[in-house]
């Protein structure tokens, strides 16, 4: 019995947790690569909120897609910042776009969820995490200099 109020009150404070504080953190990470870390995780969280409240309220879930797509951003910000030539030191470009593959694989799962109206909103955050996958997989495959 008290394992089950600890985690219901744990989903609540999990679920009511503000996730700009997160980016946030992220931003302010001085380790590149683990700010890059930092922000996938972060776009992980930002997803799985917006799931779960997408039904309850279409507004909020839109502000954690946004923020997806801003979390992939600032990763790929920061692996660019790094100067690392990506087929030389592949092992963190390899993580970001493996990680973001799998972010556009569920978004594309979430945009078949949504209603049809709502659609729009889940296919643009999407493409901006497919941009920042493409680029990452273009610098790991391409020539080493």
């Amino acid at each position: 019995m008290r394992t089950t109020v600890h985690f219901v009150i744990a989903a609540a404070l999990w679920l009511a947790a503000p996730a700009r504080a997160d980016l946030a953190a992220a931003k302010a990470e001085p380790n590149l690569e683990k700010r890059s870390r930092a922000a996938l995780e972060n776009a992980n969280q930002a997803l799985r909120k917006a799931k779960d409240v997408y039904a309850a309220d279409t507004k909020e879930a839109a502000v954690l897609l946004e923020e997806v797509a801003e979390s992939v951003e600032v990763s790929g910000d920061a692996l660019r910042a790094t100067g690392k030539n990506p087929s030389r030191n592949p092992k963190h470009f390899k993580y970001a776009e493996i990680a973001t593959r799998d972010l556009a694989r569920k978004l594309d799962h979430f945009a078949k969820d949504v209603d049809e109206a709502d659609r729009e909103l889940v296919e643009q955050a999407k493409a901006r995490v497919q941009r920042i996958q493409d680029e990452i997989l273009h610098g790991i495959m391409g020539k080493k200099k």
